[in-house]
């Protein structure tokens, strides 16, 4: 066999191989993406069910996105180790944040990795959170009682920037946090709701 022979053999390969590691990574983001433009797709032909929640102990149902998963909570933001298992099994509660219904800031993270390798390790329950707007609703689950939030802000802020962890204190919020552009570690996404009172 020819030197030529071989190298295009093992170009193609390559090729291949590149391809597959490629689809793997981002699998779950292509199949999460892929879901959501098919939902907004259908439209008003679809008639929307309720989700029902993973957890009613302590979860999170985000309708628009059809995000649903268990809140792990009291998760110190601080302690890499200790939220990156946390993510393996859902969402993150911070430590020392509120929780559902009571006054102040109920902080919740998801998918934090330090490259792009590591975000196929973790959920991709956050992974469309740049698709809430103002006015879409947030569900949180919480010792059997639903409380239902809507959002009031969204935006992009530096990964130091940690204020948002206690947020108002007088006022009954969730802010929703996760890695931005997703799968990598250089900014983070808000989505900040207020309880809607009944």
């Amino acid at each position: 066999m020819r030197l030529s022979s071989v190298l295009i053999i093992v170009g193609f390969l390559s090729v291949a191989l590149a391809i597959i590691i490629f689809v793997t990574t981002f699998y779950p983001v292509i199949m999460v993406e892929l879901n959501y433009q098919l939902t907004q797709a259908q439209g008003e032909l679809r008639v929307k069910k309720e989700i029902v929640p993973l957890d009613k102990d302590f979860g999170i149902v985000v309708p628009k996105i059809s995000a649903n998963a268990k809140v792990i909570p009291n998760i110190d933001p601080y302690n890499n180790e200790e939220y990156q298992v946390a993510l393996t099994k859902g969402v993150a509660h911070a430590l020392g944040t509120s929780f559902p219904g009571y006054a102040g800031n109920v902080f919740l993270f998801s998918h934090s990795s330090v490259n792009f390798y590591e975000a196929n390790r973790y959920n991709s329950i956050f992974y469309l959170l740049d698709k809430l707007v103002v006015g879409d609703e947030i569900d949180l689950y919480y010792l059997n009682s639903k409380f239902k939030y809507v959002v009031t802000e969204k935006k992009v802020v530096n990964s130091s920037d940690v204020q948002y962890l206690a947020g108002d204190g007088t006022k009954k919020t969730v802010t929703l946090m996760t890695c931005w552009p997703p799968g990598t570690s250089w900014k983070r996404l808000l989505v900040i709701g207020t309880l809607a009172e009944n």
